[in-house]
């Protein structure tokens, strides 16, 4: 099986790696709370038609490794992660509700994100040889033709 995906006119394979904090960075995140948050960004990821390749919840913040398609931003994805997962998450454990401090909002604002791809010196290797590469590959099929 391709490590790509297809769309009608794309093929693709776009992996973020994800972090983000709860709000003040309070361990909130153990226990039913962790749970859900690992099933809320299941959920939602399946009905971007992503995947889930690795997610990881510790009680002060997300690990999430995760592909998408290009036709979806990585910000509108996590900025739609995040809010459903909060308004779910505080739906069902109101008592993260009761603090002062942190109102109808779980999670801080922002996040971190990196691209998990091919080996980067790899690349560069392969576009700077890519010519020399398909030149010799033709010079074969006439030797042999």
């Amino acid at each position: 099986m391709s490590r790509f995906r297809k769309l009608t006119q794309t093929l693709w394979h776009c992996q973020y790696h994800l972090v983000w904090v709860p709000k003040y960075r309070y361990r909130v995140l153990d226990g039913k709370v962790g749970v859900e948050t690992k099933i809320c960004i299941r959920m939602f990821t399946e009905q971007v038609n992503g995947e889930v390749v690795e997610l990881n919840v510790q009680s002060d913040h997300v690990h999430l490794i995760v592909m998408i398609p290009p036709k979806l931003s990585i910000s509108d994805f996590v900025g739609k992660v995040k809010g459903c997962s909060a308004i779910r998450i505080l739906g069902m454990f109101s008592e993260l509700r009761l603090k002062k401090y942190w109102g109808n909002h779980l999670w801080a604002p922002g996040y971190c994100v990196d691209t998990v791809g091919l080996d980067a010196e790899m690349i560069r290797k392969y576009v700077k040889y890519q010519e020399k590469k398909e030149r010799t590959q033709e010079q074969l099929q006439f030797k042999y033709n």
